[in-house]
């Protein structure tokens, strides 16, 4: 596919609707606002040298990782993640429609799972699962046993023959749930936890940008919206702001504590 194409429905591949595919362009405007723990980001700057290295890896007979799991709560970067990988890989993204693969016919969801692999291994991209427990559940947790035992045996046969040429990415909040094979396949793997004080004051500074704002907003906002998720930050934040655009006022300690109020983060009920 050309990577100038807009985001956009993916045509029907081989019988399924795989999802939406986002040029590489698109998944850096995406990610504008990424805050990637040092950790984390560490472990994405080494994933993309090694790609970088691939000849001088296969001259050592050393395997090259195509595989992250990202696990943690809600709203802390996974996907963005995803989309900051695509865009420094180059390359599109495949945001797969979960409901598109789950399947209430015997033996249908591991149809769909093989027909989204083939699709990727034909076109280079990074695949991005997100909920990936939904399809990779233990095969001892479920009334559905065999339907999700025959689902994980398609995808365990999917990664490993997945090939290099593209680059397959889950996220789950819930990884204790998986599969322990499916946990097997992944050679990277990234831990997610809601932001730490210096996370949470620099996302809050990226996100009032130039906006005009009372002294010591920043500092106060940071305390306020201690144990919410990035996302959480983001939505009081916006609402927040325009709360001020609408009075023609700067952003003041009042707007966000209204905001805060107002949206009920899910982090810290």
């Amino acid at each position: 596919m050309n990577k100038n194409h807009t985001s956009q429905r993916l045509p029907r591949a081989k019988g399924i609707d795989m999802g939406t595919y986002y040029t590489s362009k698109e998944c850096a405007r995406k990610v504008k606002h990424l805050v990637l723990p040092d950790k984390n980001r560490k472990i994405v700057e080494e994933f993309i040298t090694i790609l970088g290295m691939r000849d001088e890896f296969e001259a050592h007979g050393v395997p090259i990782p195509n595989k992250v799991v990202m696990y943690g709560p809600p709203g802390t970067g996974k996907t963005l993640t995803a989309f900051h990988m695509a865009r420094m890989l180059d390359l599109p993204l495949i945001l797969v429609r979960l409901d598109a693969v789950i399947h209430s016919h015997l033996g249908e969801t591991g149809s769909n799972i093989r027909k989204i692999f083939e699709y990727a291994k034909a076109v280079p991209c990074v695949l991005f699962l997100d909920e990936f427990d939904a399809i990779a559940r233990t095969r001892e947790s479920s009334d559905e046993v065999k339907e999700i035992a025959r689902a994980v045996n398609s995808l365990l046969q999917c990664l490993d023959d997945f090939g290099d040429s593209s680059i397959f990415v889950a996220a789950t909040n819930l990884e204790n749930e998986l599969d322990r094979a499916i946990w097997r396949r992944f050679d990277t793997k990234m831990t997610y936890s809601l932001p730490d004080e210096a996370s949470r004051r620099h996302y809050i500074e990226l996100l009032i940008g130039g906006f005009a704002e009372e002294k010591g907003l920043s500092e106060e906002a940071c305390g306020r919206l201690a144990g919410c998720s990035f996302a959480d930050i983001e939505q009081i934040i916006l609402k927040a702001k325009r709360k001020a655009i609408i009075e023609r006022c700067p952003l003041k300690h009042e707007h966000i504590a209204l905001s805060y109020e107002e949206y009920h983060p899910s982090a810290v009920l």
